[in-house]
């Protein structure tokens, strides 16, 4: 295998950081990793065989067996098991011969159970060989696999589209259509301006911008994070499928306030047409002039590339992001010190999501007083909503904070079926009730009803579903994708879905349930970072709107809340 290794990363340099991405490319060679080549990895990084394996065996991506010429992975989060898809992968399983994790004998197939793909405004939904599809489960067994349909962009809405304006319009890496409708606008005002003008203007904006100009140390580095792992969230797919030049925008403006010379773009593994489009706009842009040194003749440099995840929720926690990068294991750091002043390499580091970053791109071409012009006085601007679930039409829907939560719903065509909850801000959010639909979609509205605005995740749950089964999912998703760093939660994560499989059987005991308290506020008091933190949200919410559902039909006594 060495002749063939060295031809495969030649284009490496041999980089501890670059760990990662070559387990990518071994794997993408081979459609799996081959144990012999640990050893040539670590040769190659100059790190031990022992670290490499590690880095490895953490990110649930990556595969140590062969893989079938189709590689179906199906998705069995929130709203893809609300719409059938854990039902179509037992038919799949009886239909094929094989269980979740096997290849088929004949290496035609195999198959894999993920938590989540980010297609959650298309479910049931599944990637096959790195593309996505939508499950068509009135087919014909024998067509499922032949009659699969490569999902579209999604469905766009609201007003005003000040983010999502081009997407659908523009070719997503038509760098000239891009300038045609206003791309790049901003950077090269902001290219005119000294980089303090360009700062005060996004402060004066009131957007929530994390940056660390007047931290000491050199090189700063921006961080895109793009780790979009949220159950219910997919509003970064769609922008980075849609308008990836915008992201770039946003990156060079920020670069330039603060005086970084290098940037990553972190995309989720199962990213892959995403992180394609990005690939192509980054070069794009470099061809352009727009990235690379002394740019349009001045004195700004500013180098960009894409750094890919590999199945680890953790991950979107920015240090563990850092780590990562870094390639190690995505497992977060302790805080303070703080990435302003030591992140990634140990250095200043400013890190945004693509939301954040698309907005500062708007913000530089049309003004902090425009952008302030909607919204409320706390949450300014618009903001992109995931509407999810059992609603008439799912999609990434834009509108100014403040907006009513029912405004909102009948963007997306209003409820199929009657309401029975709505899952706010994700996962890791809580529940508003079918008598909550006045509430204001803003930081300040939401807190003031102890409610989460998150990654503007609103997943509608009607009273169809059984909402003991959408439990035991966020259970699960948390017992799957903590990293185990801390005990609270890597024993708590794992408590708690016990106890939701007794909840979702019917067979929970008043004591289990006054345990799963226990051990949810334990999570949320003594793990080490958000994971761990907020993984009892959920389930706290709905122990407090609906005891009733926790206990069994032998269990008569009330739970205490």
């Amino acid at each position: 295998m060495e002749v063939e290794f060295d031809t495969l990363l030649s284009e490496f340099e041999g980089r501890q950081d670059e760990i990662i991405p070559i387990l990518h490319k071994i794997q993408g060679t081979y459609h799996y990793i081959p144990p012999a080549s640990m050893l040539d990895v670590a040769r190659f990084t100059h790190v031990p065989e022992s670290q490499v394996y590690g880095v490895a065996t953490f990110y649930s991506q990556f595969q140590f067996a062969p893989q079938g010429k189709q590689h179906i992975m199906i998705c069995r989060g929130t709203a893809c098991r609300m719409s059938g898809g854990t039902r179509f992968l037992a038919k799949l399983e009886s239909h094929l011969g094989i269980k979740a994790g096997e290849t088929s004998p004949d290496g035609a197939y195999s198959l894999e159970v993920v938590e989540c793909l980010g297609l959650c405004d298309q479910d049931p939904s599944a990637l096959v060989n790195g593309v996505p599809v939508r499950i068509n489960l009135g087919a014909d067994p024998h067509l499922w696999l032949t009659d699969l349909t490569e999902t579209p962009l999604g469905t766009l809405g609201g007003e005003p589209r000040w983010l999502t304006g081009r997407c659908g319009v523009i070719a997503p890496t038509d760098l000239q259509d891009f300038e045609n409708h206003g791309g790049f606008s901003g950077f090269k005002k902001a290219l005119a301006q000294s980089p303090v003008e360009v700062t005060e203007e996004i402060v004066r904006s009131g957007l929530k911008w994390r940056y660390t100009a007047g931290a000491l140390g050199y090189p700063k580095y921006i961080i895109c994070n793009a780790d979009e792992s949220e159950p219910g969230t997919f509003k970064d797919r769609v922008l980075m499928e849609g308008d990836p030049f915008s992201i770039i925008e946003g990156m060079l403006i920020a670069a330039y306030a603060i005086g970084s010379p290098q940037g990553y773009i972190y995309i989720r593994g199962e990213y892959p047409r995403p992180t394609a489009r990005v690939q192509r706009a980054i070069g794009a842009a470099y061809a352009a002039g727009y990235l690379g040194q002394n740019i349009f003749g001045s004195d700004f440099s500013f180098d960009l590339e894409i750094r890919s995840g590999a199945g680890a929720y953790i991950c979107g926690e920015e240090t563990a992001l850092f780590e990562s990068i870094e390639g190690q294991r995505g497992m977060p750091r302790p805080k303070p010190p703080f990435p302003t002043t030591n992140g990634l390499f140990d250095k200043p580091t400013m890190i945004n999501n693509v939301e954040t970053l698309c907005t500062t791109a708007w913000i530089m071409s049309h003004g902090a007083e425009a952008y302030r012009a909607v919204g409320t006085e706390n949450s300014p601007g618009t903001k992109l909503f995931c509407l999810s679930g059992d609603v008439a039409s799912p999609g990434v829907y834009e509108a100014p904070f403040g907006i009513r939560l029912g405004d909102l719903l009948d963007l997306a065509g209003g409820a199929r079926g009657e309401v029975q909850a709505i899952l706010l801000g994700g996962a890791a959010g809580a529940f508003a009730r079918p008598d909550q639909l006045d509430l204001p979609m803003s930081f300040e509205g939401l807190k003031a009803a102890g409610l989460p605005l998150g990654s503007g995740v609103v997943m509608l749950i009607n009273t169809a579903q059984d909402l003991r089964a959408v439990l035991h999912s966020l259970a699960l998703f948390f017992a799957h994708e903590s990293c185990g760093k801390c005990f609270p939660c890597r024993l708590g994560t794992r408590y708690q879905l016990e106890i939701s499989e007794k909840v979702l059987a019917g067979t929970a005991t008043s004591h289990d349930i006054e345990r799963l308290k226990t051990i949810g506020e334990t999570m949320t008091q003594a793990s080490f970072c958000g994971l761990g933190q907020t993984a009892f949200s959920a389930m706290r919410s709905a122990l407090n709107l609906w005891p009733e559902i926790f206990i069994g039909n032998s269990e008569s006594e009330e739970i205490s809340v």
